[in-house]
């Protein structure tokens, strides 16, 4: 049950697992509502993946479908296991909900396909708490793109600025103009950033050092910007899929190329890509690990007018299980946390699926 001692304050856990395989970010919140909504991260942790994870999860969208269901058991498994040692170590006690992402195994909505593994009902009956989850499958069935999800979360907490850049294994922007939210998925950016960085044995390239001392291969970049994707109006969003398909086969043409040019190349490329859509003027507050590239940011900087905000590494680190957490929120309390003018589905709509744990039912 919501918190009903002061119904104008709400806590959640937001869990979130993104396309760069980075881990599994967790985040303890305080949600309150007076005249708007404002909100106080109260704990927050990452779980690295370990090498068995990250494999598992690189490789599941060429799994069967049998492979894929047991992935699925097992993820939630370890989804709720995470969710259980962080309530314990952080000693929480006060909690309404847990509000999952889960993570993108497919994504094709021109074919009305999603699948976010570690959304299975038992989730609930694991860690004894209500969990919201599944929030890209509605908007699906509604002919909606499944994604952005979170331009609800950035036009309500984090309306003071003039958009919103995510910096992940894709980038994706929200723009909110007289209460009107534009938002979709840009291109991919740490996605093949650490794909490039893991040919030098890294994990990723840490600050841009390496793609900074590269030099720039031009018939490269010029075959990355002519990709119709980026011709396309909104609503759009990208997928492994899409990388797949289009840009590492581009990446296969300069089999010779130095790794720090193709480094150095790609990041002009998503620098060029994201100040074109950026606001003329304004502040934009950005987010995901990718904002800890000061060689990335710097590069966008001088392509646009408009400021570029790096907040705090609680933000930065935690943005979207933040804003998970106050979707889940928001589809617990019914309210609308899905908007069609984003996704393009046939109406705004309250999205996730609700499961309440076995032990709380009857």
């Amino acid at each position: 049950m919501l918190n009903q001692l002061n119904p104008r304050h709400y806590y959640f856990i937001g869990c979130m697992s993104g396309s760069s395989l980075d881990g599994l970010d967790l985040v303890y919140v305080k949600f309150t509502k007076k005249k708007v909504w404002t909100f106080k991260i109260l704990a927050s942790t990452t779980v690295i993946y370990s090498k068995k994870w990250k494999k598992k999860l690189h490789e599941s969208i060429n799994l069967a479908p049998y492979a894929i269901n047991k992935l699925n058991e097992d993820y939630t498994d370890f989804l709720g296991d995470n969710v259980l040692s962080f309530i314990s170590k952080e000693k929480i006690n006060m909690l309404d909900g847990v509000a999952s992402h889960g993570h993108t195994v497919f994504h094709q909505p021109e074919k009305r396909l999603t699948l976010q593994i570690g959304n299975l009902s038992h989730l609930a009956d694991r860690v004894g708490l209500p969990v919201i989850c599944d929030f890209r499958a509605q908007d699906i069935a509604l002919g909606g793109q499944g994604a952005p999800l979170v331009p609800m979360g950035d036009q309500v907490l984090f309306s003071n600025y003039t958009a919103c850049v995510n910096l992940g294994g894709f980038s994706n922007i929200t723009i909110v103009q007289n209460q009107n939210v534009l938002a979709y998925d840009i291109c991919a950016t740490n996605t093949v950033l650490n794909i490039l960085a893991q040919r030098l044995n890294l994990n990723y390239d840490e600050g841009g050092k390496i793609a900074k001392g590269g030099k720039i291969i031009p018939s490269f970049l010029e075959k990355l910007d002519k990709l119709h994707f980026y011709t396309k109006k909104p609503p759009k969003s990208l997928g492994v899929e899409w990388v797949r398909e289009f840009v590492l086969k581009i990446l296969d043409n300069y089999p010779n190329a130095e790794t720090n040019d193709l480094l150095h190349t790609y990041t002009l490329h998503i620098a060029e890509q994201i100040a074109k859509c950026l606001p003329k003027k304004g502040s934009v507050l950005f987010s995901g690990g990718g904002s800890y590239n000061t060689f990335l940011v710097g590069a966008i900087q001088k392509r646009t007018k408009a400021k570029i905000v790096v907040p705090s590494p609680e933000i930065v680190d935690y943005k979207e299980a933040l804003i998970f957490a106050f979707l889940g929120l928001m589809r617990w309390k019914g309210s609308i946390n899905c908007l069609a003018s984003v996704t393009g589905a046939e109406k705004d709509h309250s999205t996730g699926k609700i499961f309440i744990p076995n032990s709380q039912m009857g």
